[in-house]
């Protein structure tokens, strides 16, 4: 069965050659969906028949937003540190063992029935693609059930057991590394396509850090780094070096950090949830992008240091304190995302891709900015199929 979107107000292709600008927008747009793909995309008015028709009644269209990091595999409730970093005190690794703890004794079912909670929440605000990790677990039983959870519903799964040292190697390590890529990387490579370290003071220096990326490549599992989140450090010149597919946070970076960036393959993802929620330093976006460096965001959908899925709020955020425009931004969440995954099916709206795609209550992406805060997604497609 195929069905056409038709009077779309303004369309976010992400594809230069079929509109205009660098997001490639069409006016008064028409998408016609067959199967999980997009088949044709162009102007109401030329629109192919076919089987069912939607009017967008002037809605703006864009992609299905791409959220390439978020840890969504955990149990417990950080409210009590949120408060008291609201009240002064700083951000730090450390707060992750609470959330270990709390992970570790929960049940599979109630791992996973928070995971689909959330799954669902990040899907009424347009996302259609959702990366999420391990790394709430940090022994061999507990980070591969978190896995084996998330591949059960999302492709994008990373190894992430070198989140921090867990407790019991607290004064060993080198212990938990040996760990991490022996024992556990065995029992975890089978559900993960990425592998990634936390690469920050209080988690894993830069050799601890290469030693768990090059362990996780010999097993076929892709980079990504934790990078330069806290302070300047070895995150991002080891996520390049390595052919990492993404640097994430890149909060302090040396101008050699953004050259590295911008002359590799590596996307710098930005993560502004976490600067909000910690009244940490904003990522300079616009250095990056000025730069060349192609830059992804995402919410680091997290319960310690970024509890939000909405990626219209972090569009927001780097329009207003990172210094994207809205045409930057929503790139970002979207092509830039699907860079960061590696992915070339997701991310755009051109014929032959993956049917994601969202409505907005407004007649401009311009609007996910414009109006912070307001529930704009008023329906989504997902692999051709309406989920909103």
């Amino acid at each position: 069965m195929s069905t056409a979107i038709i009077n779309i107000s303004s369309l976010v292709t992400n594809d230069p050659s079929l509109g205009e600008g660098p997001l490639g927008l069409i006016q008064d747009a028409a998408v016609v969906i067959d199967g999980d793909r997009i088949a044709w995309i162009g102007e109401t008015s030329k629109a192919p028949a076919t089987d069912n028709a939607v009017d967008a009644e002037g809605r703006a269209g864009l992609p299905g937003f791409v959220d390439s990091h978020s840890h969504l595999v955990f149990a417990g409730d950080r409210t009590a540190e949120f408060n008291a970093r609201m009240s002064g005190r700083s951000y730090s690794a450390g707060g992750i063992r609470t959330t270990v703890a709390a992970t570790r004794a929960a049940t599979d079912e109630e791992l996973e029935a928070n995971l689909v909670r959330y799954l669902r929440e990040a899907l009424r605000q347009g996302t259609t693609t959702l990366e999420t990790k391990s790394g709430y677990g940090l022994t061999t039983h507990d980070e591969a059930r978190a896995l084996r959870i998330a591949a059960a519903h999302t492709d994008e799964v990373t190894y992430l057991g070198a989140h921090i040292v867990a407790p019991e190697f607290a004064d060993d390590p080198e212990a938990y590394v040996a760990l991490v890529t022996g024992e556990m990387l065995d029992a975890c490579a089978p559900h993960a396509r990425w592998v990634d370290v936390f690469c920050e003071r209080g988690a894993f220096d830069g050799d601890q850090a290469r030693a768990v990326l090059e362990a996780g490549r010999k097993r076929g599992l892709t980079p990504r780094v934790h990078a330069n989140q806290l302070g300047h450090g070895p995150g991002v010149q080891l996520a390049v070096e390595v052919g990492a597919a993404s640097a994430d946070h890149c909060t302090h970076l040396t101008d050699a950090d953004v050259d590295a960036l911008a002359s590799g393959d590596t996307v710098a993802t930005l993560l502004p949830g976490a600067e909000f929620s910690t009244r940490a330093q904003w990522p300079n976006a616009r250095r990056l992008l000025d730069a060349g460096a192609t830059v992804a965001l995402s919410t680091d959908c997290n319960p310690g240091s970024s509890f939000t899925s909405s990626m219209p709020f972090c569009i927001a955020l780097a329009v207003r304190d990172m210094g994207m425009t809205p045409d930057e931004a929503v790139r970002a969440a979207t092509a830039g995302g699907a860079a960061a995954l590696r992915r070339t099916d997701i991310g755009r709206l051109t014929p032959g891709a993956r049917a994601d795609l969202a409505l907005l209550d407004a007649p401009s992406h311009v609007h996910l900015a414009y109006r912070p805060g307001v529930p704009l997604v008023s329906a989504v497609w997902r692999q051709g199929v309406r989920a909103l």
